[in-house]
């Protein structure tokens, strides 16, 4: 007889605790291979697809899209054939599953419980018992007892299925412009514009809307508070010339090769600075008794992706040349816009670069990435009346802020370092110095 097995939802690293669901990848009664992809969620981190490493019949899903589900806890359960690994006479009848590649393992008991938000899983009704219970009914019987499958929406991109979750699009209802009619984002997109344009109805009771924090936005949520909890951070500014800077990108440029960015010319400072100045490319243990000083730096930028703002990361940025983190600062852009980055490139960063410029802005006072002990912040370059050599002139000028983690330096290290930047900005033969 068919052996049934439960796959708990792995640790996808990180410490992260829980994952929402965004689209399951097979239905019940299904039968999958081993490693076969069963559903896709969406972390703090990233959207993933997770495998499962048990190959037989779907007898349940648990949980709905828009779920959460933590860690540890079920997420299918698989009708197997004894030869796939049936359990022997004096072995647990609770076994943690084989290591997916990739993956963590999450240990046995550590789950906490899942949230419920929609639709009962189908056919979990309890708990299943692993491998010695009695003998177990075939599958087909578990197909009949839950709810009727819904109906599969003609949409294959999860950030389409995404942006019409967030819209309160809904997608059934949509006639898809692609081929064999796939629901495409432009559909989504005329969807949205008809609902914006109808006149929208007053609620009834005057009462405000309630958005709950969910998958990125919650996970920036708790991560701001946690780092405004437990840093001590302060902030301190200056405003730079920078038209020496500009004149030796557009210098660079006009040479065959790859182009130069603004931000690759600040990153590549960023990583000298830090050379000199090593206690700020650190962080605060957990229990905040030890300081530890990272020796290579992994830059971490802010960029605005599909799904919010997220910090991708550059590692070993200080072995990289100016043209090499250009080229990775654009490939990690790309990848933020259109919602590929992996958990690995969302992970592990060490100091943090933050253009606000882009948004036309001229100064902020962010809050620190956690557990990083420093971030520069860079506003808008543009034209103001600036004393040059003794003279009034209109200079290229940008403000640059520095917040960093009171706790791993005093103000004079803090100030050694922005006033360094701004020399590098000012004048960027000083880097030739430190090369």
């Amino acid at each position: 007889m068919p052996v049934v097995r439960e796959f708990k939802l792995p640790d996808l690293g990180e410490g992260l605790t829980g994952a929402e669901v965004v689209r399951w990848m097979v239905e019940v009664g299904e039968v999958i291979a081993v490693d076969q992809p069963v559903v896709e969620v969406e972390t703090a981190k990233a959207v993933v697809e997770v495998p499962c490493p048990y190959g037989g019949v779907v007898t349940a899903r648990y949980g709905e899209p828009g779920e959460e589900i933590a860690v540890g806890a079920p997420l299918v359960t698989v009708a197997v054939a004894p030869s796939d690994g049936p359990v022997l006479p004096g072995e647990p009848a609770e076994q943690v599953e084989r290591p997916l590649v990739g993956y963590g393992v999450a240990e046995t008991g550590k789950g906490g419980r899942r949230r419920r938000v929609g639709v009962p899983a189908v056919g979990a009704a309890a708990p299943v018992a692993v491998a010695t219970a009695p003998a177990v009914p075939a599958p087909a019987p578990v197909l009949r007892s839950g709810p009727v499958a819904p109906a599969v929406v003609p949409v294959i991109s999860p950030l389409v299925r995404r942006l019409a979750r967030e819209q309160g699009v809904d997608l059934a209802g949509l006639t898809g412009s692609g081929p064999d009619g796939l629901i495409m984002r432009a559909d989504v997109d005329r969807a949205v514009a008809a609902k914006v344009a109808a006149p929208a109805a007053p609620a009834p009771d005057g009462r405000e809307e309630v958005v709950p924090l969910r998958g990125l936005r919650k996970a920036v949520a708790e991560k701001l508070s946690r780092s405004r909890r437990e840093i001590p951070d302060a902030t301190c500014w200056v405003d730079a010339d920078a038209t020496e800077l500009m004149a030796l990108r557009r210098q660079l440029n006009a040479t065959p090769g790859p182009k130069v960015s603004v931000l690759a010319l600040l990153a590549r400072i960023c990583t000298v600075a830090l050379g000199r100045f090593p206690e700020l490319n650190s962080s605060v243990t957990e229990d905040g008794s030890a300081i530890v000083r990272h020796s290579a730096v992994h830059l971490g930028f802010a960029a605005q992706g599909e799904r919010g703002l997220v910090v991708p990361v550059v590692r070993d940025a200080h072995a990289r040349t100016t043209e090499q983190l250009g080229e990775e600062l654009g490939r990690l852009t790309a990848s933020a816009r259109d919602g590929s980055l992996s958990l690995a490139e969302l992970t592990g960063g060490t100091f943090t670069l933050n253009n606000y410029g882009v948004f036309g802005v001229d100064g902020s006072t962010p809050i620190l990435n956690h557990p990083e002990a420093a971030m520069l912040g860079v506003g808008r370059i543009i034209a103001k009346p600036w004393v040059h050599e003794g003279e009034l002139a209109v200079r290229e000028v940008v403000q640059l802020s520095f917040t960093f983690d009171h706790r791993v330096c005093d103000g004079g290290t803090a100030g050694g370092f922005l006033r360094f930047v701004a020399d590098c900005v000012e004048r960027p033969g000083t880097l030739l110095r430190q090369l």
